[in-house]
């Protein structure tokens, strides 16, 4: 089992990439209004190294106590009702991420017939009266993985690697530009990025940024005392549709 990195959602960062369903016409008073979610998103996200997908979602807003998501087809993906106390407090925030078997245990392709390319509607019952409704495009084409990745101008390797490359602090890590949909994986099409995300993980924590599609380097902080250790990061690729393509590495700090 890969181990993963666990990312604390970044709901700001999303907005621009929705496609929300439109507000309804102004309601006569005292009837139940139809507002979009201030947040919504299914995407996909690849972890390029381990070989595996999987499906995530973010939705925030005000009080809900229902939710159902459905795709192409009015097929039910999600239906969540609230109960008892947490019904009467009311839910705002959801992110979810699917399991992840490897592509032996489950082929992309069989992954994507899961989940189809198009239109998701997602609704909510407002805790208040009236719904939350969105409609987010969630779309089959990935980004290529960020490519030619040097640690100090030592060319990156998979953590499997032994041995690992050894480098002196200030530690530089740079990739190229991502400018292409991924090669085998999805479908093809034209790719934005619109961040990148640099993930190191150290024994006292974990690092995260992110950065801008034009930043393609970033110098992590390193004390004395990290010296002799290995450390592992992650680069990731997010396209302006919102899937993420993910490469891990590793390398020890001489």
């Amino acid at each position: 089992m890969t181990t993963r990195f666990r990312r604390v959602p970044a709901f700001a960062l999303f907005t621009a990439v929705l496609t929300f369903g439109a507000v309804g016409a102004a309601t006569p008073k005292g009837q139940p209004q139809t507002l979009p979610f201030p947040v919504a998103q299914l995407f996909f996200e690849l972890n390029d190294s381990a070989g595996d997908l999987g499906i995530h979602a973010e939705i925030d807003g005000n009080a809900w106590t229902s939710l159902e998501i459905e795709g192409p087809g009015d097929r039910p993906l999600l239906s969540l009702v609230s109960k008892g106390k947490l019904r009467t407090q009311g839910l705002t925030q959801l992110a979810f991420e699917s399991a992840e078997p490897s592509f032996d245990e489950l082929d992309p392709a069989d992954f994507f017939r899961r989940f189809p390319q198009g239109k998701y509607d997602i609704e909510a019952r407002a805790q208040g009266g009236g719904t939350y409704e969105s409609t987010v495009y969630l779309s089959h084409v990935l980004a290529a993985r960020p490519g030619n990745i040097t640690v100090n101008g030592v060319p990156a390797v998979n953590c499997d690697v032994t041995p690992l490359p050894e480098v002196v602090a200030p530690v530089v890590v740079r990739w190229d530009p991502v400018t292409t949909s991924h090669p085998r994986i999805g479908k093809t099409g034209p790719v934005q990025i619109s961040r990148y995300q640099f993930f190191l993980e150290y024994p006292q924590g974990k690092l995260s940024i992110d950065l801008p599609p034009t930043q393609l380097a970033y110098e992590p902080p390193f004390a004395e005392t990290d010296r002799g250790r290995t450390f592992k990061f992650e680069i990731i690729a997010r396209t302006a549709t919102g899937n993420n393509t993910a490469v891990e590495s590793c390398f020890t700090l001489k």
